[in-house]
């Protein structure tokens, strides 16, 4: 699973898209069709849940209605957000099924198609979405933000950095400098980047809930990053508070818990977690690090190597940072989980990518396949200790 910012901020995007929509007038399961029944979902008495139920029985009935598949298109995304589920982005794609495969689909169409095709890592294909809705709406600050999320998980970090600057124009401070510092995270401007945005944060008392987690869920991974342990957790705590079931977020955390030796409390925070692979991926992690756990860890590994081999039928290369954690933690095979992280290497340059390829260069003794990002790091900068000790060891300093 890789859960970028824009997936955290899909109320948001709803809301541009809804304006999108107006001035347009004025890796999951792709179901073939719209109308074809994939699993029955959860009858809540909820009036969300009634509301999706009478969007999604009328969407049957008239499959071409752009307003309103982008209506259900758009709360299925939150939904999944929300829910950390990913087959609701699949149900997203089905409320969209007449206009997906178009080479130029309706603009609001396009804004969640890019969305969408971000999540399973087809960035090309999102990035061109995007471009075309930025030359017919110059003004659209959700598009420039998801561009800049798309150029920054890639590193093309002079591209991300334009990008914010364009969505400091049209959005609101907290969201501009939340940009900018996701971009300074990863270029060596890090703890500046964090006190400005710490600043802002402070300053923006009544940011929608969805902005203020994602902000402070960068600001606790640079916390963690630079091993001031005790600011990341007040800050994940403040984080899961407003959005206990995001699934970003839940891994980040879980993450931040399995570095800190705390596994009872990631099994306690992912016990309802599990469909998606990443935290499934942590469950396992944390049950390693717990005496008497054997069975369950058996069991859990079974299930991920099930699942990996799966997407790797599939042709889903979504999974290939997870996958090489796999096989480098729990099924201790380096070699494999090096060939996984070169290949992810190629699609993503973030600073969870940056570590298991230096980790796994490590537990192969192979100090030159780790050049890359060596390399890369020499260009870009690093401040993430856990990073810098593995450099050590590839080294030999440590």
């Amino acid at each position: 699973m890789r859960r970028t910012y824009t997936h955290r901020l899909a109320t948001w995007l709803a809301l541009a898209t809804t304006a999108l929509a107006a001035a347009c007038q004025a890796a999951p399961h792709t179901p073939a069709s719209g109308d074809q029944v994939i699993e029955l979902l959860p009858r809540r008495a909820d009036a969300a849940q009634r509301a999706l139920r009478q969007l999604r029985d009328k969407l049957t009935t008239q499959p071409d209605n752009l307003a309103l598949a982008t209506d259900l298109a758009q709360r299925y995304i939150a939904l999944g957000r929300d829910s950390s589920d990913p087959r609701y982005l699949g149900y997203a794609q089905a409320a969209l099924a007449p206009w997906w495969r178009l080479s130029a689909p309706p603009a609001e169409v396009r804004l969640l198609r890019a969305t969408l095709l971000q999540s399973t890592h087809h960035f090309d294909a999102a990035l061109a979405d995007l471009e075309q809705v930025l030359l017919a709406h110059p003004k659209l600050a959700q598009a420039w933000l998801t561009r800049a999320t798309v150029q920054t998980v890639r590193g093309d970090y002079a591209g991300a950095t334009a990008s914010c600057a364009r969505v400091a124009a049209l959005a609101t401070q907290l969201v501009a400098v939340t940009c900018l510092a996701n971009v300074g995270a990863v270029t060596g401007r890090a703890l500046p980047s964090e006190q400005l945005l710490e600043l802002t944060l402070q300053r923006s008392a009544g940011a929608p809930p969805e902005v203020a987690v994602w902000s402070l869920t960068l600001l606790a991974e640079m916390a963690g990053r630079r091993g001031a342990a005790d600011l990341a957790q007040t800050r994940f705590r403040h984080a899961l508070a407003l959005a206990p079931r995001d699934g970003y977020l839940l891994g980040a955390y879980a993450d931040f818990l399995l570095d800190q030796q705390r596994p009872a409390e990631v099994i306690a925070l992912l016990r309802e977690q599990t469909r998606v692979d990443a935290l499934l991926l942590r469950r396992a992690l944390a049950l390693q690090q717990t005496p008497g756990t054997a069975a369950a860890l058996a069991a859990d590994v079974r299930e991920l190597a099930a699942r990996f081999a799966a997407a790797t039928q599939r042709g889903d290369r979504v999974h290939q940072r997870e996958q090489a954690r796999f096989e480098l933690a729990l099924r201790h095979d380096p070699s494999a989980a090096l060939a996984l992280a070169r290949q992810n290497w190629q699609v993503q340059k973030e600073p969870a990518d940056i570590r298991v390829y230096l980790d796994a260069a490590v537990q192969s003794r192979d100090a030159g396949a780790a050049r890359p990002v060596l390399d890369w790091i020499a260009a870009h900068g690093s401040d993430d200790v856990a990073a810098a000790r593995l450099l050590r060891q590839l080294k030999g300093g440590a």
